[in-house]
């Protein structure tokens, strides 16, 4: 397990910084917006910086690490003007910003310690509320039946075994549907999907084989990069299950449920 004690601040944040991701930003915003409502739920004012991009880790896992390094001195350099923790709603850019920042700028001491000081204060989202806030109930609501796909980076890279599994139990009403292999990679990897899209498939069509098997009608993951290419193949089998990030399911209460 990850001992993230020497990373905790010293009392309880009341503003954050949010790094949206891209794919969040220009594919799933909505999450972005679930994220917010969460965090503002918890009495936290969101500070999201307007000028992020990138973080960088496209290019770092394609080996371009000229440009992985450009990427991470314009998020280093954004994420410093306030030094108010980080969340991330994904465990590969939290593990990107936590951890590669300081292999690729290893050479470059200004920025390796400018990268050690933001990853030392940067936190994925599911980490965030559990072992900064201490809440795994944040008063969300739901009927759905649930089952939780552990999204590798997250999982692998920065140890999130129990966080997003104690908030998905947290969810009232939710009827919770273990999932054999759930551990078990879905076979997107970002490049990986591209550079071997026949290993990719085979691994994805027995994740879907898993997810119809558990009963659920919403797979819950805490990277929307692994919802899309779970989704796309729920969807190509004509099945009716979702795949939403934790944000998303987490935004919702037996308020908001009612008004829809």
């Amino acid at each position: 397990m990850r001992d993230v004690s020497h990373r905790l601040p010293a009392s309880r944040p009341t503003r954050v910084q949010v790094l949206v991701t891209c794919l969040v930003d220009r594919i799933f915003p909505d999450t972005g917006m679930s994220v917010v409502a969460v965090l503002e739920r918890l009495g936290l004012t969101v500070e999201c910086p307007a000028a992020q991009t990138c973080c960088g880790q496209p290019a770092f896992n394609a080996g371009a690490l000229d440009e992985a390094r450009a990427l991470g001195r314009h998020t280093i350099d954004i994420l410093s003007h306030s030094d108010a923790p980080i969340v991330i709603p994904s465990g590969s850019c939290g593990d990107m910003v936590i951890h590669q920042y300081e292999t690729i700028f290893a050479a470059e001491p200004a920025y390796l310690d400018k990268a050690r000081a933001i990853a030392a204060r940067t936190y994925e989202f599911s980490e965030f509320l559990v072992d900064v806030m201490g809440v795994t109930d944040v008063k969300a609501a739901t009927t759905e039946k649930l089952t939780y796909h552990a999204c590798c980076h997250g999982l692998r890279g920065l140890d999130l075994a129990r966080q997003p599994r104690a908030l998905v139990a947290g969810i009232s009403g939710a009827a919770i549907c273990p999932m054999a292999e759930d551990e078990v990679c879905c076979g997107f990897g970002g490049l990986f999907a591209v550079k071997m899209p026949d290993i990719s498939s085979a691994m994805l069509d027995r994740k879907l084989d898993r997810i119809q098997e558990s009963g659920a009608n919403t797979v819950v993951v805490t990277d929307v990069s692994c919802a899309m290419h779970m989704a796309g193949g729920l969807h190509r089998r004509g099945s009716s299950v979702r795949v939403r990030h934790l944000a998303d399911v987490l935004a919702e209460t037996a308020s908001t449920r009612t008004r829809a």
